[in-house]
């Protein structure tokens, strides 16, 4: 009897060293599986998103010109595009507060893009917190309300951007596919770009006068994101329906 208690014992134990390897093999493989994750953030701190689970973002930014934007919208309207999210500069918007009323009506989603165009990693946070306020500012003297998003200006931040973000009420967003259309490489490289998109992810593109090819591009955009079957929605229904997954950021 002692014999077979000691068999049994040590079964117990091999048992309970199969299950604890088992967890910790199947922790390893989910955290393999959300490797390419769509947010960034703080230890235990705000975010700054850069992709979801599903469907897709289209952004847009604009931080000067008044000749591509209304164009560009005319495509979205020609389209049947619902939703997109349009970062503004407040100093943009306050020069072109018909535009901004345009996109409003339309029912596109407005995000911050700062007041001026600025790089968040080279200045002092006091400098930061007052460019995001006044482009605060900017934009409650236009009566667009509700804004929750900002986006750095020239898409460079780092955890004290995420923190200063945070105490004026904002979420950080990133994105996952740069279209590069600012760069004006030709039609058929910005959709090339674009069309590595994937559910879940975050495209940006400019309606800003610099890029000159995007609205030749956005139809032949909008016809691939058709054929994936892929739903547009704004980055803030985005952030509703995906899942969080973070990286700490320094």
């Amino acid at each position: 009897m002692k014999f077979f208690l000691i068999i049994n014992g040590k079964s117990l134990k091999n048992v309970a060293l199969i299950l604890i390897a088992a967890f910790f093999t199947a922790g390893f493989l989910y955290m393999e599986n959300h490797a390419q994750i769509p947010v960034f953030s703080t230890k235990d701190g705000p975010k700054a998103v850069y992709r979801g689970e599903k469907d897709l973002a289209l952004t847009f930014n604009i931080g000067w010109g008044d000749e591509k934007a209304e164009p560009i919208l005319d495509i979205l309207k020609k389209e049947n595009v619902k939703s997109a999210t349009f970062f503004l500069a407040g100093s943009w918007a306050e020069q072109h507060p018909d535009i901004v009323t345009r996109i409003v009506k339309d029912g596109f989603e407005i995000g911050i893009l700062g007041y001026e165009y600025v790089d968040y990693m080279d200045v002092e946070d006091v400098k930061i917190g007052q460019d995001i306020s006044k482009a605060q500012e900017a934009f409650k003297k236009l009566n667009v309300k509700d804004i929750k998003l900002l986006r750095a200006p020239t898409g460079h931040f780092d955890k004290r951007t995420l923190n200063i973000a945070k105490r004026y009420g904002y979420t950080v967003v990133h994105w996952r596919i740069d279209s590069k259309d600012w760069q004006n490489p030709g039609v058929a490289k910005i959709v090339e770009n674009v069309k590595k998109a994937d559910k879940g992810d975050i495209i940006l593109l400019h309606a800003s006068d610099s890029a000159k090819q995007t609205a030749k591009a956005l139809p032949l955009i909008l016809e691939d994101i058709r054929q994936k079957r892929l739903k547009l929605v704004s980055v803030s229904e985005m952030i509703a329906n995906g899942e969080i997954h973070s990286q700490e950021i320094k």
